[in-house]
């Protein structure tokens, strides 16, 4: 998993993909918040449309590439948690901190990926490294 965390910190804005509740795939750009008893969190808010995608259909995918061409792609379940040290931890982030102030916003929410799988890949021939 360090991996994937650092490459997910190396290139802060991936690209987050859902199906939409129209049934229409729908890719944002997004920031991963950072990892935590293991498990790998985001965070959003409770008006977005993106909420209410993974509401109905928590199947995700996110991607981002390096500038040296490598890149990411990493699947799995959006869980929403109300985990006041992963608020804690996504609200560190300037970011994040300018739209929602203080963790205990009511809207804020934080989810984490459940069952996380997936690729870093590059175009140097090698095989990629699968998680």
């Amino acid at each position: 998993m360090n991996k994937v965390v650092e490459f997910l910190q190396a290139n802060p804005v991936q690209y987050l993909a859902t199906v939409g509740t129209d049934g229409k795939a729908k890719c944002r750009p997004f920031m991963f918040s950072g990892e935590l008893d293991g498990k790998l969190w985001f965070c959003t808010n409770s008006t977005k449309d993106v909420y209410k995608d993974m509401q109905a259909n928590p199947e995700v995918e996110l991607s981002v590439s390096s500038p040296d061409y490598a890149w990411i792609r990493l699947h799995g379940k959006a869980v929403f948690e109300n985990d006041m040290a992963a608020k804690e931890m996504c609200i560190q982030n300037p970011i994040v901190k300018s739209q929602y102030g203080e963790a205990t916003n009511p809207i804020f929410e934080v989810f984490y990926l459940e069952d996380p799988h997936g690729v870093i890949a590059d175009f140097s021939g090698n095989p990629p490294y699968e998680f």
